[in-house]
């Protein structure tokens, strides 16, 4: 098969959830929830295929996923351990091309343009994942990312799903509006008011009308986007713009020390991760969550780029200064962000006078 461009876009199957399976045998065929405390406030990461098919999914509040499937074994994340495991897939990754964007954790794209064989490639990465991570991956292969995205979730798990140059439009065709990247909740229900549900709908929608009511910048790449048009490239190296942490409490919290407490944990990530990436951050933001919902995020900028975690405690300390009182609500989630950021200099920053 001529491909002029091809592009992989590889999803690595329930990948928290796997990795727990495979650390733990007894978990093998198992409902298995990745997330937060079911007894709490918390979320589900990842589910296994064995959960799923009980109707839990990601985002979903943990407490709900118990009540789907009260077997369900809930497990708590172990991210350093995840991480370690992309680490693996990508370094097979960029052994199968010289091309590679992490799109996330779990996931990323492959330029195969020039290759000789994409499919042989796409074949390769799956065989090598599997052997020597011990994981599933699922692989969509495409003339551009957009299609090789959507292509990659058709067939999982294990899948491989290949979309023929020229075929795009009609892979698309009969797929929900909702698969279609830049369709959220809000565009996707003016769709369905005017009776378009798929993607080969939304293509044959006229032009002008789209225009009128959704801008003309805003229709015209939904509708290249309906026929597979994309140019968007292969990016191996992505700018990271900020860096963050938040915490949601189990009940609402107002006790000062046990908020401190979680800010500057938060704020010393904050910082390892910045050392670890070699960058340093010229602006620090704390991030307040009540009760009722209402979220207030405050931010300052320092005097000096930095990358020194009592710098960005003491940074979160002002702000928290400012913003919040020991009389104030009760909050629901706090956060740290440190953003404005570039490579370390050579030399350290000094301590920070709020």
């Amino acid at each position: 098969m001529p491909w002029a461009r091809a592009v992989a876009h590889f999803d690595l199957d329930a990948f928290f959830a796997a990795i727990e399976q495979l650390e733990r045998p007894e978990l093998r065929r198992l409902p298995v929830v990745v997330g937060g405390d079911p007894s709490g406030r918390g979320v589900v990461s990842t589910a296994s295929y064995e959960a799923r098919a009980f109707g839990i999914h990601s985002a979903m509040p943990a407490r709900q996923a118990r009540q789907l499937c009260p077997d369900a074994v809930f497990v708590t994340p172990r991210m350093d351990l995840y991480r370690a495991y992309s680490q693996r897939v990508f370094a097979i990754a960029h052994a199968c091309s010289p091309v590679v964007e992490q799109a996330g954790i779990d996931e990323g794209y492959l330029d195969l343009s020039e290759a000789a064989e994409p499919l042989a490639v796409a074949h390769t990465l799956k065989a090598r994942v599997r052997a020597e991570v011990g994981l599933t991956v699922s692989v969509g292969l495409a003339a551009n990312k957009l299609v090789a995205k959507i292509a990659s979730d058709l067939q999982k798990p294990d899948g491989l799903t290949v979309v023929a140059p020229g075929d795009e439009a009609a892979t698309l065709a009969a797929l929900p509006v909702r698969r279609l990247p830049g369709v959220g909740p809000r565009t996707a229900s003016w769709l369905a008011e005017a009776g378009v549900q798929t993607i080969g709908a939304l293509a044959a929608l006229d032009a002008a009308y789209l225009r009128e009511r959704l801008g003309t910048t805003h229709a015209a790449d939904l509708l290249r986007r309906a026929r597979g048009i994309s140019d968007s490239p292969v990016q191996p190296v992505r700018e990271t713009k900020s860096i963050s942490d938040e915490t949601t409490f189990p009940a609402d919290e107002s006790d000062g020390r046990v908020l401190w407490t979680t800010l500057r944990g938060q704020a010393l990530h904050c910082a390892q991760r910045l050392r670890k990436q070699g960058l340093v951050a010229r602006s620090v933001g704390v991030k307040l969550r009540y009760a009722d919902f209402q979220t207030v995020s405050r931010a300052l900028t320092l005097p000096e780029a930095t990358d020194e975690p009592e710098v960005v405690a003491e940074a979160v300390a002002a702000l928290m200064r400012r913003t919040w009182r020991p009389t104030s609500r009760p909050l629901r989630l706090v956060g740290v962000r440190v953003a404005g950021l570039h490579p370390t200099p050579g030399a350290r920053q000094l301590r920070l006078s709020l």
